[in-house]
C-alpha cells in the first residue's frame, strides 16, 4: 500500500461530482445529442469506465452502499426509506479519511438509510465547500452533488423550467429517435425523453462551474476527480429496476501525473473493467494512502496495490416505496442474470411515486387502450419470469431472454451460481420478510448482525434455497411443506409463499396453510392466508388479514395491504376494514403512509373510483 508522505500538501485533495438519475448519455460516451462540453472534456483529461455500475437502481440503498463500500442487502438498507442500525465497526468511509487528516465535506445529500455517525463531515449542507477548510494546506474530499436531473426535474414542469433556465432545448422530433424500444413513440414519452436530455446539459453547465471553481483557485493540478450518477435514467424501467439502462452510469476519473500508479488514468483513457460504485470509497481511501477497513465488500480500481478485476457486479432491487419486488442481478462485461424471486408480481406494480411520471401515465393509458407496442406491453404481462438472461453485446436493451435458450445454459447456470454463491457470500438480508428483519434488529442490535449469529450459513443456505424452490415447479410441493416446519420464520415463509404460488389441490397443503395462521410470525401468517387465498379459501384468510391490517406494527400491516390488493375480488369482504385503513397510523417513518397508498389502490380497483393518496 502507497502511503503518501506525511506533509499534507503532499497529499490529493479529492472532489466528487456526483448527480442523480441518468446513464452515460453524455457526448464522450457516443451520445451525439448529448450537450455536455464540460464533462466531455473532463473525460479527455482521465479515464471514462464503461462498465460502471450501481448495486440499486434507486439514490437511498445506492447510497448507503457507496458510502460504506458495503452491500445494502448486508446492512439492511435495502429496502427504499427504511432506517437502519449500523454495526459499531461499519463507519462511514470520510472518517476514515478526517482521522488521516483530511477535510472533509458534504454539499449536500446524504440519504444512507441510517443515521450518520457523528463525526464523518467536518459539514455537510448546502454551504459546504472545501474553501471553508481552515488551513489552505489541507487537504480535503469535497462532494457536491446535484439534484436537477433528478426525476422530479422531468416529471415536474415547474422544476424543469427551472433547472434548465437559459440553455438551449433539444428538438424533440429529432430526441424521437433514440427513445428506448420499450417506449412508445408519443408527444408524451417524446417530451420526457427531450426533457431528460434537457437537465443533462444543465448538469454539465454546473459541472463546469465546480471545475472552474478549482481551476481558479490554482488546485486542479492538486486534485483527483471523479463524476458520476447515483444510478440510472429516471424513467420507467430505468430507475428502480436493475436493467441496464438503470444499472449502468457514466464514471470519470482525472488524476494529476503526480497521483497516477503506473499506466493509469492517462488522458483519454477508456476502460471496460466492472466496477461497482461501491468500489469508490475503497479507491478513494486507496488513491491518499489511508487504510482500507478489512470487512469492506467493495474494492479499489485506481491507485497501488489493485486487487483482481471484478469477474461480476451485482444488484438487488427490494421495496420501492410501497411496493416489493425481490429482483437480483449478476452482469459480466456481456451478460446479465436476473432473478426474480416474486415472479407472480406485474413488472409495472402501481407506486404512487413512479405514477406521477407522465411516460409512466402514458404507458398505463395505452395498455389500457391496447395500443402499446409489443416491446412495451410486455412489462404489463400478469407474471415474471422466474429467470432473464441477456446477451448485453447483441441485445443491449435486454429484450430477448436467453433463460430457456439451449445454447445458453452454460452461461445461466454459471451465473445462477454465481448469484446464489453472493447471496451466501454477503449475507442478503433481502430474502428476510422486512417485519422479521425489524423485530430480529430489536434483539442483536443491528441488521448486519442478523445473518452473523451463530448457525448463520446453515440458515442463509436454507431461505435462499426454499426462495428458490420456484424453479422446480409443482414438484417442489413435498420440499415446500417440510419448509414449513422449519425452525426460522424466514424459510417457514417462504415455505408458504411457494405453497401459495403452486396453489396445489391437496387437502394436506390447506391444512398445513390453516395451522400456520398461528405461527408466531405475523410474515408467516400473512404468507399462509395468502396461500389459502390461492387456493380457493379467502374466508379462511381474510379474518388473519384484517386483524394484521388493524393491529399489526407499520410493517406488517403493509405486508398484510400488500395481499389484500393481490387477492382482488377476493377481499370484496374486507372493504370496510380497508377503507378504516386509509387513516394512517401515527407510527414510525413512512410505513403508514405506504399502507394507505395500496389499500387506496385496491380500493380503485374494487370500487371503480379514483380517489388519490399522498
Amino acid at each position: 500500500m502507497l502511503v503518501w508522505p506525511a506533509r499534507a500538501d503532499d497529499r490529493p485533495n479529492i472532489l466528487w461530482l456526483s448527480c442523480e438519475d441518468i446513464g452515460p448519455r453524455l457526448g464522450c460516451y457516443g451520445d451525439k445529442l448529448a450537450t455536455t462540453p464540460n464533462l466531455d472534456t473532463l473525460a479527455t483529461r482521465g479515464v471514462r469506465y464503461t462498465n460502471a455500475t450501481v448495486t440499486a437502481g434507486v439514490c437511498a440503498p445506492c447510497r448507503s452502499a457507496i458510502i460504506t463500500g458495503m452491500y445494502q442487502t448486508s446492512l439492511g438498507t435495502h429496502h427504499m426509506r427504511c432506517r437502519a442500525s449500523l454495526p459499531e465497526f461499519v463507519k462511514p468511509f470520510p472518517m476514515y479519511l478526517r482521522k488521516a487528516g483530511y477535510y472533509c465535506t458534504n454539499n449536500s445529500k446524504e440519504d444512507y438509510q441510517f443515521h450518520t455517525p457523528p463525526g464523518t463531515w467536518d459539514e455537510s449542507s448546502k454551504k459546504a465547500h472545501w474553501k471553508n477548510r481552515p488551513r489552505k494546506d489541507q487537504p480535503f474530499f469535497a462532494v457536491f452533488n446535484y439534484t436537477g436531473c433528478h426525476e422530479s426535474g422531468i416529471a415536474n414542469t415547474t422544476k424543469y423550467r427551472q433547472v434548465t433556465k437559459g440553455i438551449e432545448k433539444h428538438g424533440r422530433s429529432v430526441v424521437a429517435k433514440t427513445l428506448p424500444p420499450y417506449y412508445p413513440d408519443t408527444p408524451v414519452t417524446r417530451e420526457d425523453w427531450g426533457r431528460h436530455y434537457d437537465v443533462v446539459t444543465a448538469l454539465d453547465r454546473w459541472a463546469g462551474q465546480r471545475l472552474e471553481e478549482l481551476a481558479d483557485a490554482g488546485l486542479a493540478d492538486e486534485t483527483i476527480v471523479f463524476f458520476w450518477s447515483d444510478h440510472g435514467v429516471g424513467l420507467p424501467r430505468a430507475k428502480r429496476w436493475v436493467y441496464d439502462l438503470g444499472m449502468v452510469v457514466p464514471l470519470i476519473v482525472t488524476l494529476p501525473p503526480k497521483f497516477r500508479a503506473k499506466g493509469q488514468a492517462r488522458p483519454r483513457t477508456v476502460d471496460d473493467r466492472l466496477v461497482s460504485l461501491m468500489d469508490l470509497g475503497p479507491t478513494v481511501l486507496n488513491l491518499t494512502g489511508t487504510e482500507i477497513p478489512g470487512h469492506t465488500q467493495g474494492r479499489p480500481f485506481l491507485g497501488p496495490g489493485l486487487p483482481p478485476p471484478r469477474q461480476y457486479v451485482f444488484a438487488a432491487r427490494d421495496r420501492m416505496d410501497e411496493r416489493y419486488d425481490i429482483i437480483r442481478a449478476v452482469r459480466d462485461k456481456r451478460y446479465k442474470y436476473i432473478r426474480n424471486y416474486e415472479p407472480w408480481k406485474t413488472y409495472y406494480q402501481y407506486m404512487n411515486t413512479a405514477e406521477k411520471g407522465a411516460t409512466m401515465r402514458e404507458l398505463r393509458t395505452l395498455h389500457q387502450r391496447g395500443k402499446l407496442p409489443p416491446e412495451a406491453e410486455r412489462y404489463f404481462a400478469a407474471r415474471k419470469p422466474v429467470e432473464e438472461l441477456y446477451d448485453l453485446k447483441s441485445d443491449p436493451a435486454e429484450l430477448r431472454n436467453l433463460a430457456r435458450s439451449p445454447v445458453h445454459q452454460d452461461v445461466l447456470e454459471r451465473m445462477r451460481q454465481a448469484h446464489l454463491d453472493w447471496v451466501l457470500r454477503t449475507r442478503d438480508l433481502g430474502l428476510i420478510p422486512e417485519p422479521e428483519i425489524v423485530h430480529r434488529e430489536a434483539t442483536v442490535g443491528n441488521r448486519y448482525a442478523i445473518l452473523r449469529q451463530p448457525g448463520a450459513d446453515a440458515l442463509v443456505r436454507r431461505v435462499r434455497d426454499t426462495a428458490s424452490l420456484t424453479l422446480e415447479g409443482p414438484k417442489a410441493l413435498p420440499k415446500l411443506i417440510k419448509a414449513v416446519e422449519d425452525e426460522d420464520a424466514a424459510v417457514r415463509y417462504w415455505g408458504a409463499i411457494g405453497i401459495g404460488n403452486l396453489a396445489p389441490k391437496d387437502a394436506s397443503a390447506a391444512g398445513r396453510m390453516a395451522e400456520a395462521l398461528q405461527d408466531k410470525s405475523a410474515s408467516v401468517r400473512i404468507a399462509a392466508a395468502r396461500a389459502l387465498a390461492r387456493m380457493g379459501q379467502p374466508q379462511r384468510a381474510l379474518p388473519v388479514l384484517i386483524r394484521e391490517l388493524r393491529e399489526g406494527p407499520q410493517w406488517v400491516r403493509l405486508n398484510a395491504a400488500v395481499v389484500l390488493d393481490e387477492m382482488d375480488e377476493q377481499a370484496r369482504p374486507a372493504l370496510d376494514a380497508m377503507k378504516r385503513a386509509l387513516r394512517p397510523h401515527q407510527d414510525l417513518f413512512a410505513g403508514g403512509k405506504y399502507t394507505v397508498r395500496v389499500i387506496n389502490r385496491a380500493l380503485n380497483e374494487l370500487l371503480g373510483t379514483s380517489r388519490t393518496v399522498r
